[in-house]
């Protein structure tokens, strides 16, 4: 089964640059349906309202973290199985620890490209040219 482009996919980072770089990066792969939040909670009040495919979020952000997103994301019905992919710096093994025992379906280290942008979506997405 192909992975569907027009998809909604919520990105999360207090960033805008990065914001920017991860938008680019999913318009290059034919992704258009992005929508932007810049911190865990915004995320969870547009997830709640929202029909999203993929959330990929950073983990380092104020108030709410990435962790703390991927946590309430997993904890509720109906939001528990879109794929989180989660965005960090950090690259220390008890992070990825973490993520994974919170739910994380992938974990991508910055900085990154559209390659490895797309070998992480389709490993939770399934295949797309």
């Amino acid at each position: 089964m192909s992975v569907d482009k027009n998809m909604n996919v919520l990105i999360v980072d207090d960033y805008k640059t990065m914001l920017r770089i991860i938008r680019n990066l999913l318009k290059q792969l034919g992704f258009n349906n992005v929508d932007e939040a810049t911190d865990g909670s915004m995320a969870l009040q547009m997830l709640r309202v929202g029909n999203y495919g993929l959330i990929i979020s950073d983990w380092n952000m104020e108030p709410m973290t990435g962790l703390q997103l991927l946590r309430e994301v997993r904890a509720d019905a109906k939001l528990k199985s879109i794929p989180f992919i989660m965005v960090t710096a950090e690259s220390k093994s008890e992070n990825v620890i973490a993520a994974k025992e919170a739910g994380v379906s992938n974990y991508i280290v910055k900085p990154f490209n559209a390659e490895t942008l797309k070998t992480k979506m389709s490993s939770v997405l399934g295949d797309f040219n």
